[in-house]
């Protein structure tokens, strides 16, 4: 569902759009850290949530 993830890339939570945009900080297994714009740091769990990617990280 979220393997492709990586810090860095910009994502949404599609059950939370009111969050706005987030950062991926961290991936480890199925615990993702996003900092997002308007809901600061969240840690999601990714076997019951599959984030929007909206980019890949800039390198």
């Amino acid at each position: 569902m979220n393997e492709t993830l990586e810090p860095g890339m910009r994502v949404r939570h599609p059950q939370r759009p009111e969050w706005g945009t987030g950062q991926v900080q961290s991936v480890a297994g199925d615990r993702i850290t996003v900092n997002f714009e308007d809901a600061g740091k969240v840690l999601i769990n990714g076997a019951r949530v599959a984030l929007d990617i909206l980019d890949e990280p800039r390198r």
